[in-house]
């Protein structure tokens, strides 16, 4: 079978590896000049250390099979993602656990904690947005001082006009474990997730630098099938209307410190403060010295044409529609396939983009 992937990040590739493996034969057409999607990294050799151009990337899963994968390109460091949130003059460890319940109500032990969010929490057993599902877990102090106003920078909507979903990125514990993600593997790719990708598509015939536009696509001459990763509604020329999505906006500087933060992420809640997070490339690398760091501040922004999308806004508006783009999708371009966050409309981790892709080859070859 001869198959078109469009977009050559973690989602194309792992469809271009898997299908090929398959006997397929895969060009993949990327439209920026590079291979990797929002993963992409580069090295800085002043700093010692990749750098997440667009901004920071963290593998993590539960998933043997996933794990397995993307284990075959790549050794992975011990990086575990632990943040911090400041508010003020304040620094408070989050995820919200142990630490943090101490540092804003003083509870020492999983038992207090436990029995202050049972008084805290709005019990709701069916929340309809994102505000009734965060209080429902954590009560309104630590949504109003950790998730309410970064959430309305990162969306640019009040939470109460957000999926309830949204609210499952949200983690609460009552031990002192810090760490974003349970899962038992994590970390970053040692060379960094453009090194990855690049093993991934070995041996791949790849094009960068082209933009392909979706007439190319559904005409696909000299493939059998076509697998997009670019946005549906743009894809169906809007017909049914405008999706919306976030977009980003980066600020690099190199700085003659060894270590900027102390950390490789830390969040800025407040309204005040226009930028969601500052990002310290080095910690992922989990590497010191050189004199010299790369800090990354980032702003969101609405998308508008000429910029790169970034995330789906998961509104229920959105999502009802982007349900009847992939209805017309099965039904008028049956050819091609759709996935990725894009593709899919979906606010993919990385993790469940390779799992995506998995679960579509497997239609196409039946294994």
């Amino acid at each position: 079978m001869r198959i078109l992937i469009v977009g050559a990040g973690i989602f194309g590739a792992t469809c271009a590896r898997i299908l090929t493996d398959a006997g397929s034969q895969c060009l993949v057409v990327e439209a920026r000049d590079h291979i990797g999607g929002n993963c992409y990294t580069e090295w800085d050799p002043d700093a010692g250390c990749n750098v997440h151009v667009y901004g920071a990337h963290i593998f993590h899963t539960s998933n043997e099979e996933v794990w397995r994968f993307v284990s075959r390109f790549a050794e992975f460091n011990c990086y575990n993602h632990r943040l911090k949130s400041i508010v003020g003059n304040a620094v408070y460890s989050y995820p919200i656990n142990l630490m943090t319940l101490y540092q804003v109500f003083d509870v020492q032990t999983p038992s207090q904690a436990r029995a202050l969010l049972a008084a805290q929490c709005v019990q709701n057993g069916k929340p309809s947005n994102m505000e009734e599902a965060c209080i429902a877990i954590m009560g309104p102090t630590l949504y109003q001082l950790l998730i309410e106003s970064y959430t309305r920078k990162q969306w640019n909507r009040h939470p109460v006009d957000l999926s309830p979903e949204l609210a499952k990125r949200v983690t609460v514990r009552t031990t002192f474990e810090d760490r974003l993600f349970a899962d038992p593997h994590q970390g970053i790719p040692i060379g960094g997730y453009t090194s990855l990708i690049g093993q991934m598509l070995q041996g791949i015939r790849v094009e960068t630098g082209h933009a392909m536009q979706p007439s190319e696509v559904e005409r696909h001459s000299g493939f059998d099938l076509a697998i997009y990763s670019g946005a549906i509604d743009e894809f169906f020329s809007y017909s049914l209307g405008e999706l919306e999505y976030r977009s980003l906006r980066f600020e690099h500087e190199l700085i003659n410190v060894d270590d900027y933060q102390g950390n490789a992420v830390i969040n800025y809640p407040s309204a005040e403060v226009m930028f969601t997070r500052v990002i310290e490339h080095k910690h992922f690398d989990l590497v010191s010295g050189s004199g010299k760091t790369i800090v990354t501040w980032e702003y969101p922004r609405d998308w508008e044409p000429g910029l790169d999308r970034f995330y789906p806004i998961g509104t229920p508006q959105n999502e009802a529609l982007a349900a009847e783009y992939r209805k017309c999708a099965a039904r008028e371009t049956p050819t091609v396939l759709f996935g990725g966050r894009l593709g899919s409309y979906k606010y993919f981790d990385m993790d469940k983009a390779v799992a995506a892709a998995f679960d579509l080859c497997r239609t196409l070859t039946g294994r």
